[in-house]
């Protein structure tokens, strides 16, 4: 990974992604393919979106990829949420407080971005 130590959403999206993955190959291993799939798309993405922001073309290019980056976020709040409350699925809530909190980080950001106008 590159140097993204000074960018927190960055680096705490992509530590996300990572849990994420390994989460969606428990559910692979347990033959929960379809939400694996979705959650897996949607939990990678809040990061890479959250990355391309950081090469925007202007401040309206940054709070779009930011605000995309936060629906993805809020999508995979609710495949976790569908995954704790179904039967047979493994224990997510170390994820979803996780995604909370990278709900409020973008919530935050997209906020900042549209008021301190340079």
């Amino acid at each position: 990974m590159r140097n993204d130590k000074e960018n927190l959403i960055v680096t705490k999206t992509f530590q996300f992604a990572l849990l994420s993955v390994d989460y969606c190959e428990q559910l692979e291993e347990l033959k929960k393919y379809v939400i694996a799939r979705q959650l897996l798309k949607s939990s990678t993405a809040i990061g890479a979106n959250a990355r391309e922001a950081q090469n925007a073309e202007s401040r309206a290019d940054f709070i779009h990829k930011m605000k995309i980056a936060a629906k993805e976020a809020d999508e995979t709040e609710y495949w976790l949420e569908l995954c704790q409350c179904a039967k047979n699925y493994p224990d997510c809530k170390d994820l979803i407080s996780i995604n909370k909190d990278i709900i409020k980080m973008l919530t935050k950001i997209i906020s900042t971005a549209k008021t301190n106008k340079a």
